[in-house]
């Protein structure tokens, strides 16, 4: 497996080189809006340790990531009215990863309607700004 390349965008946005849309940050974890998101509230999670994905991330800092991706799921179904929730991870090319730092996809559904494709539509900053700002303030609680 190649190593963790510490330039990837997501490791970029862990040190605060590029922005993000935060949602929820602690000591081990961040988690963003997608800019390109396939439903409304599309969020993304990542641990702040560096790792490619889920096959070279520590058991405890993975277990971390789904534990917060719970909580951001449980909070879009209340901030998008959503009556459902897909997740996704993806490890290694083969497996469709893009970004090789491990991050899990928390997609809020709304029966009947289907995903946009990957990474086809980019969100207006204003918009993206506004569901951000509804989701910390749904995860604050």
């Amino acid at each position: 497996m190649p190593a963790y390349d510490p330039n990837n965008i997501f490791a970029k946005i862990l040190r605060g080189e590029l922005p993000c849309y935060k949602v929820y940050e602690d000591e081990k974890a961040l988690a963003f809006l997608d800019i390109m998101p396939r439903t409304p509230g599309h969020a993304l999670v990542l641990p702040k340790a560096p790792a490619r994905n889920i096959l070279d991330v520590s058991p405890d800092d993975l277990a971390h990531v789904i534990k917060i991706a719970q909580k951001i799921a449980k909070a879009s179904v209340e901030v998008f009215g959503a009556d459902g929730v897909t997740l996704q991870q993806f490890n290694e090319s083969a497996g469709g990863q893009v970004v090789f730092h491990l991050h899990v996809h928390v997609i809020p559904r709304q029966q009947g309607v289907a995903m946009k494709p990957p990474a086809s539509v980019r969100e207006t900053p204003e918009i993206l700004a506004e569901q951000a700002k509804k989701l910390m303030s749904a995860l604050a609680h």
